[in-house]
């Protein structure tokens, strides 16, 4: 039995299942590209879910968004726990992350930016690869589709697959494996997937120097390397915390993207222009020369 309800049970009493998946969706003032995230997690059949939002809008446009809140609506009727949170002043985004994990308690969490669109299905095949693959954090690297025809062997040259299983791995930003990051650039993953011979499960794990947009960890083994508590470390104007927080998972429990993403980058404007702070220097240099 799947664990999303369909238009005929919407009017029945709901019983909220267990979430195996709290997925974590930080926002600040997208309206549109909101909407469309929101359309897509209500495309996706299982594992049960329950979404929390964290909104650090400096108004309520959110609340006044006839297509937001219809789709939250969707959501819940379809069985889904959802959870709408103010979460202010801002503090940067890893502190807006740690607020988030926080809030979570089911045995996956699931981070979702609120510009990237999942295809149906994603959030199972994500949910399956890790735990095919019992590492601690997988992801579907998002791609924007504007690039569809501009392809980049080069950039695509450092892909390569997880053989057997997915082994722990030490990145620092000097370190082999982080030429890695070109793979996530434009549409490079649709293109690698166009020539790749895919298992019948339908997807392969390939080495990642990280991942942004949609990615899947382990709670246990996120919190168990602390989150994201660095952020006391950082000014507000920061980024690359992600990074920070999958090389400290990766390199006690291992980490994989899956092929084919199934991640769109809705390609809208970054709303954290000001990153004048690169949280991977910050925290793993200065730590080093502490």
């Amino acid at each position: 039995m799947r664990s999303r309800r369909t238009a005929r049970d919407w009017a029945k009493p709901v019983e909220l299942p267990e979430p195996v998946v709290d997925v974590l969706l930080p926002t600040s003032g997208r309206i549109a590209e909101l909407a469309v995230v929101l359309a897509g997690l209500a495309a996706q059949d299982d594992p049960a879910f329950r979404l929390t939002i964290s909104d650090q809008s400096d108004d309520h446009a959110m609340a006044e968004a006839p297509a937001v809140q219809a789709m939250l609506r969707v959501l819940a009727a379809q069985g889904r726990e959802v959870r709408v949170l103010q979460h202010l002043p801002r503090l940067g985004i890893a502190e807006h992350r740690a607020f988030l994990l926080a809030q979570a308690t089911a045995p996956f969490v699931l981070f979702l930016d609120d510009d990237v669109w999942p295809e149906p299905g994603l959030l199972a095949t994500l949910h399956a690869a890790i735990e095919s693959l019992g590492c601690g954090v997988v992801g579907a690297a998002q791609q924007g589709l504007s690039f569809l025809d501009d392809v980049r062997p080069h950039e695509q040259a450092p892909f390569a697959t997880w053989p057997d299983r997915v082994e722990p791995e030490r990145l620092r930003p000097d370190s082999p494996g982080t030429e890695r990051w070109t793979l996530h650039n434009a549409a490079n993953l649709v293109h690698i997937a166009a020539r790749t011979e895919l298992p019948e499960q339908g997807w392969v794990p390939y080495r990642v120097a990280w991942l942004a947009g949609c990615v899947l960890y382990r709670r246990e083994a996120l919190v168990e390397v602390g989150g994201f508590d660095f952020w006391r470390e950082l000014p507000p104007e920061h980024g690359g915390e992600d990074v920070v927080a999958q090389w400290r998972v990766m390199e006690r429990f291992g980490a994989a993207g899956v092929l084919p993403s199934g991640a769109v980058h809705l390609e809208a404007p970054t709303s954290i222009p000001d990153r004048t702070v690169d949280a991977v220097h910050a925290v793993f240099e200065e730590r080093a020369a502490g």
